[in-house]
C-alpha cells in the first residue's frame, strides 16, 4: 500500500477514501457507522473539507484491511503540499515594518517575493534599523 504514496502524493485522504469505497460498492453512511463514527464526520473528510485525524484512520484502515498509518502518511503529504503552495505568500513580521515606509500601496497586498528588488531598493534608501533586521531575516540575506 506504501508504493501508492508516491502516485497519491499530495492527495487528500478523503478523496481516497471515497474513491475506494466506491470501488468496494460500500456506502459511506453504512461504512460509517460499521466503524463507530458519524456519517458527516467522514462524509466532511470525505469532501476534503476536515483532516483525517490518527483514531479515524487506524479504524478505516483495520476496516477495510489497509496497512496502518497509510491515510495518515497521506494527510501529512497533502498538508506539506498545502504549506509549499502558500509559502510564496510569506510575509515578513509587518509589526517591525512602519507603514510610511511604502506609503505609496499596502502593506497586506506588497507581494513580498515578486516585488523583492525594489523593497530592498525602497529599504536601503529609507529603512531604519528594526525594519533591515526584519528583511534580512526574511530573506535570509545580508544588507
Amino acid at each position: 500500500m506504501f508504493s501508492k504514496l508516491l502516485i497519491l502524493r499530495g492527495l487528500h485522504p478523503g478523496f481516497f477514501l471515497d474513491r475506494e469505497l466506491r470501488k468496494r460498492g460500500l456506502k459511506k453512511g453504512s461504512f460509517a457507522l460499521s466503524i463507530g463514527e458519524y456519517p458527516q464526520t467522514l462524509g466532511a473528510i470525505m469532501l476534503g473539507k476536515r483532516n483525517m485525524n490518527p483514531s479515524m484512520a487506524l479504524k478505516i484502515e483495520s476496516a477495510l484491511n489497509w496497512e496502518e498509518g497509510f491515510l495518515m502518511c497521506l494527510q501529512a503529504l497533502y498538508d506539506m503540499r498545502a504549506i509549499a503552495q502558500n509559502k510564496p505568500t510569506e510575509k515578513p513580521d509587518l509589526s517591525q515594518i512602519r507603514p510610511i515606509l511604502f506609503w505609496d500601496t499596502d502593506l497586506e497586498k506588497i507581494n513580498w517575493q515578486k516585488s523583492k528588488a525594489a523593497i530592498l531598493k525602497r529599504l536601503r534608501e529609507r529603512g531604519n534599523e528594526r525594519e533591515k533586521n526584519e528583511l534580512q531575516r526574511f530573506y535570509n540575506i545580508q544588507l
